[in-house]
């Protein structure tokens, strides 16, 4: 066979990798002499990418696609058969699986569609190529495929549909190829397929089978990043909890066999959390698992509507118990756009979201995904969205195009001062002045505008000043608490070279400080208001006398990564 078989992945970042095309390479394990696989990332120029492919000389590519980097795969398929006339083009993944026919009707170019999972598909496909049957006529008996043919309406010949690949059938890449591979990546894995919801804007509906990978493979294959001592290794499962026996084996044994390194993170649903599983996660070391928990909206109407299955309060018990634990990460997402959601209703979810204090709070934006229910009900629903990846809503039935906007504007402040973690003192003083935290954050995102700020974005270390600004500007009032809450969330993160410029002047105390300073490395500083304790009116108070404040940057928080405070 002339050339080689590529594989080629397209990610996002450079820090990703592509578990899906590596699956595929593993899998077809009888082939893989002929088959090669490369990454690249969106932010590389298509001529680089071109140039690369091009010098690689091969006799098939084929693509992993989805929403993310469809783009720039339909920009190299217009100008790969200039350079490479007789290399066979394939494409597979999500986001051309469920419109494959269209797809072959706009890129003449192509030669095929693998449709669906791809392992066992992708390695029948490979077989020919290396026996030297590639053409239609041997494609047409691998299922899973979708080829150019006389389909009146369609113009493409779908080949069958592939049964679902039993995953223990899947060979445990990483060792076969080595971390080396993988190094400064994010390493995904899957111990399972499919998810038990229907929730009609996610593509796992579709899979109504939930698959596990045996716990004889999936807990010797863990043991192997503890033992090469991973920084963080990300399930994709999609309810990595919906099996009950399954993540509780998982979890136990991370729990006895922790590095004091690794971190595990998992997508669950908290209102299926038993006890059991959350004694457990109590007795963990901080930091060694992090868990993310999709909530979208609390809006009842719009739960029963998206076809989610949640029990809301249960939420609320199980996420507020995690976090009493004090030692686990706790990512909740909400998801503006869906059905019956209008602007006062995600003001609605936003708060009784927020107030369960999540780690991180994600507002994200409704994408219709081709072959999900919520593209089938877009019509329905009035939905106005992007024709472009990744089809984000614009507008729908319940909600308009300006207050999508203004979500956008909340979803920065909300990205930049909560879930950045740098201003928790700040947040919690500044909180008190509003009637709800979605009207704290809809007035900073007001104030931004207003400044210029989403055109001229200030610096990590200037937001500081922007947040101080924004006090004296909305609420003088406690004007002189938060330029102390700011200084002590500043020097939580960051052992600073030089003093910032709203903090309280030291010069009464300086030879308090110098006395009082144990090691040079750390940071000793005077509040005059107690911003540690960062609850009620008590952080109005002034203190009968200043506080000296210790912290220490060689000791910090392994969840939050904060200085240790000593008094």
């Amino acid at each position: 066979m002339k050339g080689k078989i590529l594989l080629v992945a397209i990610n996002a970042k450079y820090i990703h990798s592509n578990p899906a095309v590596y699956s595929l390479y593993s899998y077809a394990k009888e082939w893989r002499e002929s088959i090669e696989v490369v990454e690249y990332t969106i932010n590389q120029k298509q001529e680089e990418i071109l140039a690369d492919l091009y010098g690689r000389q091969p006799k098939m590519i084929a693509f992993s696609c989805y929403i993310w980097n469809i783009h720039v795969v339909e920009e190299l398929l217009s100008d790969i058969p200039k350079v490479l006339p007789d290399v066979d083009l394939w494409l597979g993944g999500p986001e051309v699986s469920f419109d494959a026919s269209k797809r072959l009707a706009s890129h003449p170019c192509l030669t095929g569609i693998v449709v669906g999972e791809g392992e066992e598909t992708f390695a029948e496909l490979v077989g020919c190529y290396v026996k030297g049957s590639a053409n239609p006529e041997h494609f047409s008996h691998i299922a899973g495929l979708c080829l150019p043919g006389q389909d009146r309406e369609t113009g493409a010949f779908y080949t069958g549909t592939r049964g679902m690949t039993d995953l223990d059938s899947i060979p445990f890449f990483y060792e076969e190829l080595g971390l080396e591979r993988f190094e400064n990546r994010i390493i995904y894995y899957e111990s399972s397929r499919g998810c038990p919801f229907r929730c009609s804007y996610c593509l796992s509906s579709i899979d109504k089978q939930v698959r596990l990978r045996s716990l004889d493979l999936v807990l010797p294959e863990l043991q192997f990043f503890l033992n090469h001592k991973v920084k963080q290794v990300k399930f994709i499962d999609r309810t990595f909890n919906c099996n009950r026996e399954h993540a509780m084996a998982i979890w136990k044994y991370l729990l006895e066999h922790d590095n004091g390194v690794t971190n595990f993170h998992f997508e669950v649903a908290a209102d299926i959390m038993t006890e059991e599983e959350m004694s457990v996660i109590k007795q963990m070391r901080p930091g060694l698992i992090q868990l993310e928990i999709g909530v979208q909206s609390t809006n009842r109407d719009t739960i029963a509507e998206i076809r989610r299955v949640m029990d809301l309060d249960k939420v609320h018990k199980n996420v507020d118990t995690v976090k009493s634990f004090g030692n686990t990460h706790q990512h909740l997402d909400l998801i503006a756009g869906l059905p019956y959601e209008d602007y006062e209703s995600f003001q609605r979810s936003f708060n009784e979201v927020f107030v369960m204090r999540p780690d991180q709070l994600q507002l994200g934006f409704l994408k219709v995904l081709k072959g999900s229910h919520m593209e089938e009900m877009a019509e329905a629903y009035e939905i106005r969205h992007h024709s472009a990846p990744p089809y984000e809503v614009l507008s729908t039935k319940w909600i308009s195009y300006e207050e999508i906007q203004k979500l956008k504007q909340i979803e920065e402040m909300v990205e930049l001062f909560y879930n950045s973690g740098q201003f928790t003192a700040t947040l919690a003083v500044l909180e008190t002045r509003f009637e709800t935290p979605f009207a704290m954050f809809s007035a900073m995102a007001e104030f931004y505008e207003k400044h210029d700020y989403y055109v001229h974005v200030p610096a990590r270390s200037y937001r500081y000043s922007v947040v101080f600004a924004f006090a004296a500007e909305y609420m003088p009032e406690v004007v002189e608490v938060v330029r102390q809450t700011l200084t002590y969330d500043l020097y939580l993160r960051e052992n600073c070279k030089s003093r910032a410029e709203f903090a309280l002047d030291l010069t009464p105390w300086k030879d308090d400080i110098r006395e009082r300073t144990v090691d040079k490395q750390d940071h000793m500083d005077v509040f005059t208001y107690p911003v540690w304790e960062q609850t009620g009116e008590q952080i109005m108070q002034p203190l009968p006398e200043p506080a000296f404040v210790r912290f220490c940057y060689s000791d910090r928080d392994p969840l939050t990564h904060n200085a240790r405070v000593s008094h």
